[in-house]
């Protein structure tokens, strides 16, 4: 079972962002792309609905696959951070940590920024948020990246504690495919149906 994270958790990180207040809007996020084909249709199905979504790219993959981050923009999708390489803060001194960011976001050049794995330190989160970043969670993980999950279980995950200022997290990836393409287009059937609206993070 899903269970949302605990408000005493995001009491001790009040940096962070693990909601965004909205009367009607579900914050979509997809993390770890851009993916060629894979980004294109998930792109493909928001735009069913007309939802917007924000996608956490890494660095590098952004480098190979600008066209898709283009296509993004293009689309009316928020772009964030998601380091160069998937680096995890844990184990990584906190100048080295900002520099990959900082590279990364030569390319993607947004605010927005979510660790990997979310790992980080506190002096992580404090050098990022002096350099202007807004760091992003989440307070609903769809765990579309478990190969021991089935999809049906990942849209449960997704839906159970879903409602308006939400932020869900599904994953742009070869390896999250099979979980998360069953997932999405039942969770936009059910955010639609609440009279819920899907909107890209703007902060």
């Amino acid at each position: 079972m899903h269970i949302p994270v605990p408000q005493f958790v995001r009491q001790l990180w009040p940096r962070l962002i693990w909601h965004i207040p909205d009367p009607n809007g579900v914050f979509l996020t997809f993390d770890d792309g851009p993916t060629p084909a894979i980004t294109e249709w998930i792109v493909d199905e928001l735009a069913k609905y007309d939802a917007k979504a924000t996608f956490f790219c890494i660095g590098k993959n952004a480098e190979l696959y600008p066209d898709l981050v283009d296509m993004l923009r293009a689309e009316g999708h928020a772009i964030g951070n998601h380091t160069h390489n998937h680096l995890k803060g844990w184990g990584q001194h906190t100048a080295e940590y900002l520099s990959n960011i900082n590279y990364a976001n030569q390319i993607l050049q947004t605010n927005l920024y979510r660790p990997p794995y979310g790992r980080f330190t506190p002096k992580q989160a404090l050098a990022l948020s002096n350099a202007g970043y807004r760091i992003i969670l989440w307070n609903v993980l769809s765990r579309d990246y478990n190969p021991h999950i089935s999809g049906h279980t990942v849209f449960r995950n997704a839906t159970n504690h879903v409602k308006a200022g939400s932020i869900v997290v599904f994953h742009d990836s070869v390896k999250t495919f099979k979980n998360m393409s069953y997932a999405l287009p039942r969770t936009l059937d059910l955010i639609y149906e609440r009279g819920l609206v899907c909107k890209p993070i703007k902060l």
